[in-house]
């Protein structure tokens, strides 16, 4: 009777543990999938031939779709809130009217909340648009389960005109 009370003890025991274990991987080993962040920036425009640099204030909203805990896909969308000339081939000025950039962009996170994003995209203005290219970095630091703040920085490289690099603070919110 004694080994029945210690076997059926050691079992019920067993089976609570590894319920807590289930429910321990569950609860941290889910993904968010999709996470929005609106993004506050400043942008540095580089335009070979004009005088001076070009700062401009910048707006932008992210729409990540998180595949596992390191991959992912996101719509990065930006507006620079200024108006400004840039040289062309290092001939042609073409004045720019607070344009819109629009990027597809692979997500990788290297560890730590870091992410790394690399892709197409384009920006869109009345005068002329431009295709580009994007790479970055970010930090994910989580302020809760659901919301999180986001420092960034990008590169712009515009295939036939100007680069502008951005740094940013986001505040975004995970579902």
């Amino acid at each position: 009777m004694k080994k029945l009370a210690i076997i059926t003890l050691i079992t019920v025991l067993g089976i609570h543990t590894l319920r807590a274990q289930e429910h321990y991987n569950e609860e941290h080993t889910s993904v968010k999938r999709i996470r929005i962040a609106g993004v506050i920036g400043h942008t540095f425009i580089n335009s070979s031939g004009m005088e001076g640099n070009i700062y401009a204030p910048s707006w932008g909203i992210d729409i990540d779709y998180w595949f596992n805990h390191k991959w992912g896909i996101g719509l990065h969308n930006d507006i620079e809130i200024e108006n400004f000339v840039v040289v062309k081939n290092n001939t042609e000025e073409i004045d720019r009217v607070n344009p819109i950039v629009l990027t597809l962009d692979a997500l990788y996170e290297i560890g730590n909340g870091f992410v790394v994003s690399i892709g197409p995209g384009v920006e869109l203005e009345k005068n002329e648009s431009f295709f580009l290219a994007r790479i970055g970095i970010e930090y994910e630091y989580d302020v809760n389960k659901n919301f999180y703040i986001m420092p960034t920085f990008f590169h712009d490289q515009r295939f036939d005109g100007y680069s502008t690099t951005t740094i940013g603070l986001g505040i975004g919110h995970k579902f």
